[in-house]
């Protein structure tokens, strides 16, 4: 099930307040600004820092070039 766009809209970072882009094929929200990615269960973001997953200067660099 997608993310509900609304909610998308309206979540942002909690470490930079930047805004979050969603990987539908992860399940993920990803965060450019702190390269990490937040996963997503049972359609509840899970917005803590030490369940994100850390992105590499290369997945960085790749969701830069998709905004």
């Amino acid at each position: 099930m997608a993310l509900d766009a609304r909610l998308l809209e309206i979540l942002v970072d909690p470490l930079t307040k930047a805004p979050l882009l969603y990987d539908r094929d992860r399940n993920e929200l990803v965060s450019v600004e702190s390269a990490l990615a937040y996963p997503v269960r049972d359609d509840i973001p899970v917005m803590i820092e030490d369940e994100a997953r850390k992105l590499s200067p290369e997945e960085v660099e790749a969701w830069r070039k998709r905004r």
